[in-house]
């Protein structure tokens, strides 16, 4: 059973990981901005929090490899040190080795190399002029109920720059059962300034009473000090949530208090009512914390996704109660049904919500691949990122990463130029890689992009055809070329480098987005550059769907894909001579019949329905026979048998009991359209679905495990 100090230990970890990606984050603009004495705060403040954090929490190798670092950024944050390559290369190569140490534990083996530490610190000590130092490990005694004074390292301020600070720090009795120590906070507040500080002994028991692992004093403590109220808050970021915190500026007197009141009013234009509000708090403690801290709650991925699953096992139990109630021509179970759905419907969409996360921290995670890659392949590149707050699942985002570094390592090798090359053409010296995310419908558009050669398309034609992909005479468009850059072990490089070059790495992209169901689409300009844009689905787990049946066979096409419903009759057929056109509002708009292109072979009604859809090739309509109403669809994956049917994006089950295969409207689309250009009737995507059909996959006796 795992302990609350290994809990802690977790949590530390987790907390620990988000502010080595923000750490990151800011060398990396420090690099381009070495000016920006903001960054060098964030940095500072960043590397001080892990430093302190981790000896708490009983990291003590990397509490003091992180202290060497805090120590150079100190110089650099007192103007002593400049920022220089060397010192933003050190500290990359370091936060490698951070990360390394908070991991190492999990699974017993040391991952760390104790090598390249010493050799980071011997040559940021080499930088800084300075020996090596420790964190300072204090004595403390035993907590008075009185005052104790600590005059701090002096590194964070000076007398005459100090601003006081009340801080109120109340543990709860069982803050070291978690495995924290409040004593190392307290030292931890003392390197920031002066302190003072006051124990209160107040809620100790009687010693019969007493349990010497809890914890039963809080403290009062004055800090003077320069740093402001984030970079004190940062000493408790990993314990904030259980204890009681506040942070308070400290005021002489009341006359300062009105003073101060009233410069705010001024500078904010404070309506009477918050004049008055801000006097009455000044002179005693104002809840400043409370209202600007957001509360929140780390939940482990598995228990989320548990939770998902079973709300979509509820959604497919709300739809089975639907039918009943509309069989049963009760007024009461139809109320209770109603209210049912309402309840499902409000608690599916939550828990998609819950789910969502913005993709800026993937984004974030590649400014560090772009900055090493540029620097072994001798280019100046620079990456600009756009619509970072972008949501979507989380299941996607964990799935995201390796198709996004493949793409980028490929433009730094393959698509932008050396520095001369660039020079030649009358480009920037600096290329540019580009990553954006927008919503579209249900989808996600996320789009790789650069400013360099471009794809050579008869290159890769060529290529295709010597390595037998394509006939010689075979007329292809633009789209069908670049998308032989998918295929398995296909590339145009000339030679091999560590980068890319062996036809890996795009293979990868694809097998990655078809599994994620979504698809890719390839621009690009000889001599300006090439665009590469993954369409992919909001969510995997449950989307809204229309409900379409075909010769008894039932049906799923998403919402989100659909623009309008309208009729076919036979007069509809004879007035367009047979070919499969429909007059839309004047436009004219192709058809498949979904009947003939999953050969279905039962008679057809004598009015069909056409669901006009949208997808990246145009507007389509699909011909079914009736359309049976919306529906909430928990998609289930088909199992290994059906890997290969690439125009079902999965299957779920009905209220009834039987099974529906939900369609991807672009690749139905793509589908017919290719069996159209080549002259044959069905694919072997469509071949497998009209076996199962004929094989009675959606008959009432199926259950549902032969759709998982």
């Amino acid at each position: 059973m795992t302990s609350k100090a290994d809990q802690f230990k977790q949590a530390f970890r987790e907390e620990g990981r988000d502010v080595l990606v923000d750490l990151e984050s800011a060398l990396l603009e420090l690099n381009d901005n070495r000016g920006d004495q903001e960054l060098v705060g964030r940095v500072f403040r960043a590397l001080h929090t892990l430093k302190g954090s981790g000896a708490m929490f009983g990291f003590e190798d990397l509490a003091t490899f992180t202290h060497n670092l805090e120590t150079a950024f100190d110089e650099v944050r007192n103007g002593r040190l400049q920022i220089s390559s060397e010192l933003i290369d050190l500290t990359l190569a370091a936060l490698d080795q951070i990360r390394a140490m908070l991991e190492e534990s999990i699974g017993g083996a040391a991952l760390a190399n104790p090598t390249a530490c010493a050799e980071i610190l011997a040559k940021v000590r080499h930088l800084t002029g300075k020996s090596e130092k420790h964190p300072v490990k204090e004595k403390t005694a035993p907590p008075q109920a009185g005052i104790e004074i600590g005059t701090g390292n002096g590194s964070e301020a000076t007398t005459d720059q100090a601003r006081e600070w009340a801080i109120h720090f109340a543990p709860g009795p069982e803050f070291m059962l978690n495995g924290a120590n409040p004593l190392l906070l307290l030292n931890e507040l003392k390197q920031l300034g002066g302190l003072a500080v006051k124990a209160s002994m107040a809620a100790v028991p009687p010693l019969s009473e007493l349990d010497p692992e809890r914890c039963y004093i809080s403290w009062e403590m004055v800090l003077a000090t320069a740093a402001g109220r984030d970079a004190i808050r940062d000493v408790f970021i990993f314990v904030e949530d259980s204890c009681e915190l506040s942070i308070e500026p400290l005021l002489d007197s009341a006359e300062d208090s009105d003073k101060e009141a009233l410069a705010a009013a001024s500078a904010a234009d404070l309506t009477a009512r918050e004049l008055e509000e801000s006097r009455s708090t000044s002179g005693g403690r104002r809840n400043y914390d409370k209202a600007d801290t957001a509360s929140s709650l780390r939940v482990p991925a598995v228990k989320l996704d548990q939770f998902v699953d079973l709300v979509g096992e509820l959604v497919t139990v709300q739809a089975r109660l639907s039918e009943i109630a509309a069989r049963c021509d009760d007024p009461e179970i139809a109320a209770v049904s109603e209210e049912v759905e309402r309840l499902t419907s409000s608690l599916r969409d939550n828990s998609m919500n819950i789910r969502m996360m913005p993709i800026r921290g993937t984004f974030e995670k590649f400014r560090r691949l772009v900055h090493d890659l540029a620097r072994d392949l001798d280019k100046n590149v620079e990456l600009t990122i756009e619509g970072a707050d972008t949501e979507l699942d989380k299941t996607v985002i964990d799935q995201l990463g390796d198709p996004l570094m493949h793409l980028i390592r490929n433009s730094m090798d393959h698509g932008i130029e050396p520095p001369a090359v660039r020079a030649e053409r009358g480009k920037r010296s600096t290329a540019t890689i580009h990553l954006s995310a927008r919503h579209s419908g249900a989808s996600v558009l996320i789009t790789v992009s650069d400013d360099g050669g471009g794809i050579n398309a008869e290159a890769v034609r060529n290529k295709a055809v010597e390595r037998g992909l394509v006939n010689a005479g075979a007329e292809l468009t633009e789209s069908e070329i670049f998308a032989l850059l998918f295929q398995p072990g296909f590339s145009t490089a000339k030679q091999v480098t560590d980068v890319s070059g062996r036809g890996v790495g795009m293979d990868v992209v694809r097998q990655r987005v078809d599994s994620l169901r979504g698809s890719i689409d390839v621009a690009s300009k000889p001599g300006e550059g090439t665009s590469v844009t993954l369409r992919l689905p909001l969510t995997l787990a449950i989307i809204d769907g229309i409900l379409v049946s075909i010769g008894g066979a039932s049906f799923v096409l998403p919402l989100a894909n659909i623009l309008e419903c309208i009729e076919l009759t036979s007069a509809d057929i004879e007035r367009a001579n047979g070919k499969h056109i429909a007059d839309v509002r004047g436009e004219i708009v192709p058809y498949i019949r979904l009947r003939e292109h999953f050969d279905i072979r039962t008679p057809r009604p004598e009015i069909e329905q056409i669901m006009i859809v949208s997808t990246e090739g145009g507007r389509y309509g699909f011909v079914v026979d009736r359309v049976l109403g919306n529906c909430q669809t928990v998609i289930k994956n088909l199992g290994r048998f059906y890997r290969h049917v690439k125009v079902v994006s999965g299957a779920t089950i009905l209220g009834d009991g039987t099974v529906a295969l939900i369609l991807d409207p672009e690749r139905v689309a793509q589908d017919a359209v290719r069996a159209i250009t080549h002259g044959s009737r069905a694919g072997p995507s469509v071949a497998v679905i009209a076996a199962a059909v004929k094989q009675g996959l959606r008959g009432r006796s199926t259950t549902p495990q032969r759709a998982n």
